[in-house]
């Protein structure tokens, strides 16, 4: 089994050496193994769950509700039914934000061709579009 030092878990999550700890302080992540000198070293499982606090997180999950839901899959199979719901209610507000997000992009763009338009200025393709 791989293990992993604090250094390589913050390089592999993005998450810093104090939210790593507060994760664990709080019951976000179980209880982090330790070496002879009592170093924390991280597991793969480790690394794999706090990959889907890194989702969970980026997409704006409160961390009351990545506690209910790290309770859940503690609790085992049986919750399941409870996890969907609990995941499918926070995909249902990403989708909102993306919407919203969606929305006033399209005002920025119409704002970007007005400027253009009385500027006359010449109409270039969007970062990241195909010729």
């Amino acid at each position: 089994m791989s293990v992993y030092t604090p250094g390589q878990v913050v390089e592999e999550t993005g998450f810093s050496l104090d939210t790593l700890r507060y994760y664990e302080r709080i019951g976000l992540l179980g209880r982090v193994g330790r070496n002879a000198a009592g170093q924390r070293r991280f597991t793969q499982d480790d690394v794999g769950w706090l990959g889907t606090l890194r989702c969970l997180r980026d997409t704006g999950m409160p961390i009351a509700e990545m506690l209910r839901f790290a309770e859940l899959v503690r609790a085992g199979d049986h919750t399941i039914a409870d996890r969907v719901a609990l995941l499918e209610a926070h995909d249902r507000r990403v989708e909102e934000q993306v919407a919203n997000l969606r929305e006033k992009q399209r005002a920025v763009q119409a704002k970007i061709g007005y400027y253009r338009d009385i500027a006359d200025l010449p109409q270039c393709e969007p970062l990241g579009a195909r010729r």
